[in-house]
């Protein structure tokens, strides 16, 4: 736990949103993160200060009744709080931590693959001539199904384009 605790109090709050870029709703929970976390350390700082002995004889000097503040005393001084095992809690709350540091590793190469392929396009839309002044050959190089797709029209004896008179009209008529 003071691993935890250590760790915690090393965390600059201030630059975390900022180098992570968050906005919204995450900003927000973050915050609020922050708000509940600093609430808890304040707490727990004023539960461990606080005096934990009971002054018994105090009692025995306020009530008449010392029997039951003897009783009373003898289950407090019997009381042996409950220990729980949660090293099985840790280890799963560790798997999901590593499983879940996986799945972000896999998204972000699966997000880092789409940046490099979108700046490809955009560097090919960005430096490609206008398409006025492209040549048929050029065409069919950059998209080789058009080429293709023409041959197999071409050798089913399709002239026409389907769906080209529904767009554009019958200009076999002029």
């Amino acid at each position: 736990m003071a691993v935890g605790r250590s760790a915690a109090t090393k965390i600059d709050w201030s630059k975390i949103g900022s180098q992570l870029g968050l906005r919204g709703q995450t900003a927000a929970a973050l915050s609020n993160f922050k708000k509940r976390n600093d609430d808890a350390r304040r707490k727990l700082n004023m539960l461990n200060n606080t005096p934990q002995s009971v002054d018994f004889q105090h009692y025995r000097n306020t009530l008449g009744n010392t029997a039951v503040v003897d009783e009373i005393e003898q289950h407090f001084k019997s009381f042996k709080p409950a220990t729980y095992d949660v090293n099985r809690q840790l280890k799963a709350i560790d798997a999901f931590e590593a499983q879940a540091v996986k799945s972000a590793e896999e998204t972000k190469g699966k997000v880092d693959g789409e940046l490099k392929d979108l700046e490809r396009t955009l560097k090919n839309i960005e430096s490609a001539r206008p398409f006025d002044e492209l040549t048929v050959d050029e065409v069919a190089a950059a998209q080789p199904d058009i080429d293709k797709r023409t041959e197999q029209l071409v050798s089913n004896h399709k002239w026409a384009v389907p769906g080209y008179k529904e767009r554009f009209g019958d200009l076999s008529v002029l």
